[in-house]
């Protein structure tokens, strides 16, 4: 590698870099290639709390910690405690918009302790403005829901638990 060839891969890093935080993103994924065999494969990513954006529908647990010290070692999450890493954890195809029903005002496509068949439309994540149905990836009930209507999602994030 010349030396002209890596100050333009670190310029574009840092070009990636500063596009990641202008934009706010969390995570940007780029390969470049050069020729058959010679490619730059980069990754820049900011450190980010998945755990507490999932549990914002519960807030009210995240401001008693504070409050109560005692309560301070309950709050902190575990490794089991994290939904992205139990194996009924359905990810998110895409980054968007997630919605739980077809319209505003409609019954939801799924509630927890329904029981789905896999190919079941679980929600629909609005991208880019097209709507795109989220089926459930295999048979099993509902266990927990992870997202709120109209909550942005990242990809691979955890949406909900079908067990």
């Amino acid at each position: 590698m010349t030396k002209n060839k890596h100050d333009a891969d670190v310029a574009f890093i840092q070009a990636l870099a500063e596009l990641l935080q202008e934009n706010d993103l969390t995570e940007l994924q780029v390969k470049r290639e050069y020729s058959e065999n010679d490619c730059l494969n980069v990754r820049v990513s900011k450190a980010t709390n998945v755990v507490a954006a999932v549990a914002a529908p519960a807030p009210v647990a995240a401001a008693a910690a504070p409050i109560a010290p005692s309560a301070a070692p309950a709050a902190v999450p575990t490794a089991s405690d994290d939904p992205a890493s139990h194996p009924g954890a359905v990810p998110s195809p895409m980054v968007g918009t997630a919605y739980l029903s077809a319209e505003p005002g409609a019954a939801a496509f799924v509630s927890v302790g329904q029981q789905v068949s896999e190919g079941d439309t679980l929600m629909i994540i609005e991208a880019m403005k097209t709507m795109n149905h989220i089926p459930a990836p295999k048979s099993g009930t509902v266990k927990r829901i992870l997202v709120a209507d109209a909550d942005a999602v990242e990809y691979g994030a955890p949406l909900m638990i079908i067990e």
